[in-house]
């Protein structure tokens, strides 16, 4: 209970569901920004591929298989293929770029600055699809000790919630 009430006060609509008006452009402008940072720092190389798979995630707040990926770079050129779209992807994960939505088998461009391991919680609105991530020092506690508990390390710490988002129950 003291746990949920700690990840409610953290975690507002207008933080983890951009407000269906918000400045996108900026929104994905400073998601590239970061990307390139990243990749500068590591000495990783954010190729043209790479970049375009990322914007095509960005362009939306919704997650996308990989072949949805391919439909969409295809309007703007030639159509990659899946083996392209697969290693950008990986890549792109690898950086803390990306994340799987596991039951959608699809993927979400992560706009937060968290660790790779760091355990993430997706709140997946059935209504309209957005995809919400929330940290919360204390889910992330909780999993760390369960898991040493059990003598289990956590490969991909993911926790996915099915609802409905405030700006679709409000609507």
């Amino acid at each position: 209970m003291k746990a949920e009430r700690s990840l409610a006060r953290k975690t507002h609509a207008h933080v983890v569901f951009p407000t269906p008006g918000h400045d996108h452009d900026r929104c994905a402008s400073n998601a590239i920004a970061h990307a390139e940072a990243i990749c500068a720092a590591r000495k990783e190389r954010l190729t043209p591929i790479r970049r375009r798979v990322l914007q095509a995630l960005l362009a939306s707040h919704q997650p996308l298989g990989a072949y949805e990926l391919i439909d969409r770079l295809a309007v703007r050129g030639a159509r990659p293929a899946p083996i392209t779209i697969y290693r950008a992807l990986d890549f792109l994960r690898e950086q803390g770029l990306v994340h799987r939505i596991e039951s959608r088998n699809a993927f979400i461009a992560c706009v937060h600055n968290h660790e790779s391991g760091d355990p993430v919680v997706f709140l997946i609105c059935e209504q309209c699809g957005a995809v919400g991530e929330v940290a919360s020092a204390v889910v992330a506690d909780t999993i760390r000790s369960a898991s040493r508990a059990a003598g289990f390390t956590p490969k991909t710490p993911v926790i996915e919630i099915i609802g409905i988002c405030a700006h679709c129950k409000a609507a």
